[in-house]
């Protein structure tokens, strides 16, 4: 008897699992040996985690980034997240918290939530959020980022992009006060079933669908530039190639103060997601004998994904759970990111497992600013086409939930407000 309690999606999931099964020589058994392996290793990195906690994750200083050991890199890459401190100057970034908090006090109608102690803000075009994301050292930053990622083979080499220059993706701002907040559980963004369903997303994968995991590369662009990460035209699904998300920091925020969690192995916690709907457990998910990897069986006849679900017209996910995903021992690898200070950033690989504290524990309010990393190519340029007419009308941005504009609101910015001419650019201006 098997035991599953992931949801079943429609039937042509499960022939999609046939069809990508097919697609590779000897697949049941290449991926058999690569599942044990997998669960192994994030047994063992687990153990790490648990020791290390927050420490394991990379801190650098803005100023360094050009000269970084190679240590460094390989460290930051494996993780697939990094704390770059000292983008802006702390009162840079402390007066950005202050006009974001007066633009919601003079413009108290504004969306947000929870409902009734609004924190996460519906808000897309303040001029606080127009001129950090324009900002020279928050560019040059994500310029650094979209480097980190190569063509492993250079024969695919592909045209259409250009690492060394950052894009603006226009994303919202939270400022969290003390207490409980359920709204991100554990988590990866940028594509959901999309990651199986889409060719050109599967291709990302392709080492690890062939039982090649380990040769896996989540920095490799091949299958990246041209992935349709939003098939389904879902609110709140990125359709941009963001080579990292990130936020960048208006407060002081440390461990239990409604931080940011990270499982810092992208190149384990990805194997084992896309192997994860090929298999099925033969023992109780509370059974101890869950971890073992004997208690497991292939699955190519069911049509569930698990962390998959339907939501919005579309698919939500992954979403891993403990129950469902149990090597990933979420309970001991979610780690909270190390302490930041106004004017730092953090950012986290497109891949990469996240959610944030559900408690915050701390005496003072969590404040950041959304700003990811996206490289310029073909499709993010036409992205960037649409955003800009977005804020030139004070719409909301294309791939975010439609509703009020931003044109009644006091305070909200301009063409004036880009700090830069690379922020010009990034915003589709120049």
């Amino acid at each position: 008897m098997t035991i599953d309690t992931a949801a079943e999606l429609p039937v042509r999931f499960a022939e999609l699992k046939q069809a990508i099964a097919k697609s590779y020589p000897d697949f049941e058994q290449r991926i058999t040996q690569a599942w044990k392996e997998i669960i192994e290793q994030l047994e063992e990195f687990s153990k790490v985690i648990q020791k290390e906690g927050s420490s394991y994750v990379p801190q650098v200083n803005f100023k360094d980034l050009g000269a970084l050991s190679e240590e460094q890199i390989a460290k930051i890459r494996r993780v697939g997240t990094v704390v770059i401190k000292d983008i802006v100057d702390d009162e840079h970034a402390i007066a950005w918290r202050e006009s974001l908090e007066k633009f919601v006090k003079d413009n108290p109608d504004v969306q947000g939530s929870p409902v009734g102690d609004k924190q996460f803000f519906e808000l897309y075009w303040t001029k606080a959020q127009v001129q950090a994301r324009s900002h020279p050292n928050v560019l040059a930053a994500t310029v650094w980022l979209n480097q980190l990622y190569h063509v492993k083979n250079e024969k695919n080499q592909p045209g259409g992009v250009d690492l060394s220059v950052s894009l603006s993706y226009a994303d919202r701002f939270r400022i969290r006060h003390p207490g409980i907040w359920n709204m991100h559980p554990p988590h990866v963004d940028g594509g959901s079933i999309e990651r199986w369903e889409d060719p050109n997303f599967r291709m990302c994968f392709a080492d690890i669908l062939s039982g090649n995991w380990q040769k896996h590369d989540p920095y490799d662009l091949e299958g990246r530039l041209n992935a349709k990460s939003s098939l389904y035209g879902r609110p709140s699904q990125s359709s941009v190639f963001r080579t990292f998300q990130g936020w960048l920091a208006m407060s002081e925020t440390g461990p239990n103060e409604g931080t940011l969690k990270v499982l810092p192995d992208v190149h384990l916690s990805t194997a084992y997601i896309i192997l994860r709907p090929f298999f099925r457990p033969l023992v109780s998910p509370d059974s101890e004998g869950i971890y073992d990897p004997k208690n497991w069986e292939i699955d190519l006849t069911s049509s569930r994904f698990p962390g998959i679900f339907p939501r919005d017209g579309g698919y939500g996910g992954p979403q891993p759970t403990e129950l469902l995903h149990p090597h990933l021992r979420l309970g001991a690898t979610m780690t909270s990111i190390p302490k930041v200070y106004p004017g730092d950033a953090v950012f986290w690989h497109c891949d990469v497992v996240h959610s944030v504290e559900v408690e915050h524990t701390g005496n003072a309010e969590s404040a950041v600013m959304y700003i990811p990393a996206v490289p310029m190519t073909s499709m993010n340029l036409g992205y960037v086409e649409r955003q800009k007419r977005c804020f030139l009308s004070k719409e909301r941005p294309p791939d975010f939930p439609q509703g009020e504009g931003e044109s009644k609101w006091v305070g909200v910015a301009t063409v004036d407000d880009i700090l830069s001419d690379a922020g010009k650019v990034a915003m589709g201006f120049a």
